[in-house]
């Protein structure tokens, strides 16, 4: 969700009166009714009509396309003076030999979760053996050596824990209170960030085949999420002011359509009670993905992440790029909304997980970029013969049938460097 994150911005302002006018004291009589329905909020149908998303993915790509580098002159670089993508930014990124390094665990001689076939180890025997280890890295409390092992997907039964353990995560009574306390925060005083989010999700969550039973525990954590300072500290130091914009008379319409965090919706399979669902969320969304809404030239940042994924469809696939190019099919107007979102809501629940534990291990966001370029990749043929972007848009429409390892192997260890 886009707008938290301006969210974040109206709360860390000083106070005025504008600001004062946000925040309500909710009277006593709504207090004990929001108390009583808090596991149950996704009944609540709140009018909603007046309330406009505050910006969408489309909007924040056009902010992109516009950032210039005022000390940056085009004779500058002969290497950017012939990328011929939207962002204009020269920032460094990597290329495929570069990344085969980064990502060498990922190679085709190394075992994986999520590879059905393998020359090497036969799965089932890998995947006994790699569970086995991962409950020796969970015995031992290693978080580093957690982090390395995640490198080859977490078994789904040790996900959870070994998550955790990265994040450096502990269930101890204060987490628990502190947890109890946002939620009195939210009881207590209404936000007008508060119809926002009830509006996000309804427009969302409710209507996701995967996500839709998580309703209740979405409106949990998001509002305490709106709640908790110790974040707003985090982005004091930060650039994590996103643009924004308001759509009006686009309702309805899935490329204006505004989102909820992408990191909150597929945890709920990995953790069902409310306060440690909360702190992974946090953590995750402080670590990685408010990088993916935030403008910075970090190398997991937005920014870079579009850059490194046109840069590697220019360079390795030139003519794919060029023939989309000339039919006004720019790629990076089809992949922004994956990146941003961190492929949730397109992939599959499973290979979501799995590209995850890859996010984890490397401590790296440029993951989604090298996926995003690999599925143009493997789409490459269909996409050839297409003459317009909506045409471009239908062929990549489906994503949830798609094998996340497999396409990444393939398009970083058996292309052509």
């Amino acid at each position: 969700m886009m707008l938290l994150t301006h969210s974040h911005t109206l709360l860390a302002s000083p106070p005025c009166d504008a600001f004062l006018r946000l925040l309500d004291g909710r009277p006593v009589g709504e207090q004990k009714e929001l108390l009583n329905k808090w596991n149950e909020m996704g009944t609540d149908e709140p009018d909603l009509s007046l309330f406009r998303p505050v910006y969408a993915p489309k909007d924040f790509l056009e902010v992109l396309i516009n950032l210039r580098n005022p000390n940056y002159e085009n004779g500058d670089s002969l290497s950017f003076r012939t990328h011929l993508g939207l962002i204009q930014v020269p920032l460094k990124v990597k290329d495929i030999p570069e990344l085969k390094e980064c990502f060498a665990e990922l190679g085709l001689n190394t075992g994986q979760l999520g590879i059905d076939d393998s020359t090497q180890v036969p799965p089932e025997l890998f995947e006994n053996e790699h569970v086995r280890i991962g409950q020796k890295v969970l015995a031992e409390q290693d978080s580093a050596a957690a982090q390395q092992y995640i490198r080859q997907g977490s078994p789904t039964a040790l996900r959870a824990e070994l998550w955790a353990l990265i994040l450096n995560i502990s269930s101890q009574p204060e987490d628990i209170l502190y947890y109890e306390q946002l939620k009195m925060n939210v009881i207590q005083h209404d936000l007008l960030v508060d119809s926002l989010i009830y509006k996000d999700v309804k427009l969302t969550a409710s209507n996701d085949d995967y996500y839709f039973v998580f309703e209740d525990y979405l409106y949990q954590v998001l509002l305490c999420f709106s709640r908790d300072t110790s974040v707003l500290g985090h982005f004091a130091y930060n650039s994590a002011s996103p643009p924004k914009s308001y759509i009006r008379g686009k309702l309805g319409l899935e490329e204006y359509a505004v989102f909820y965090p992408p990191n909150v919706a597929p945890l709920c399979f990995l953790y069902h009670e409310p306060y440690k669902l909360y702190q992974i969320f946090r953590e995750m969304y402080v670590r990685f993905f408010f990088r993916l809404h935030s403008i910075s030239s970090h190398p997991s940042g937005i920014v870079s992440l579009c850059l490194l994924f046109e840069t590697l469809l220019q360079t390795y696939l030139p003519q794919l790029f060029y023939h989309l190019r000339e039919i006004g099919a720019q790629p990076l107007r089809i992949s922004f909304k994956w990146m941003v979102r961190a492929f949730s809501g397109y992939l599959a629940t499973d290979q979501l997980l799995l590209l995850w534990d890859r996010i984890l291990g490397y401590n790296s966001l440029e993951i989604l970029a090298v996926l995003a370029a690999a599925v143009f990749a493997f789409r490459a043929v269909n996409l050839m013969e297409v003459t317009s972007l909506a045409a471009a848009e239908a062929v990549l429409a489906d994503l949830s049938t798609l094998k996340v390892m497999p396409l990444l192997q393939i398009f970083l260890f058996a292309t052509v460097t």
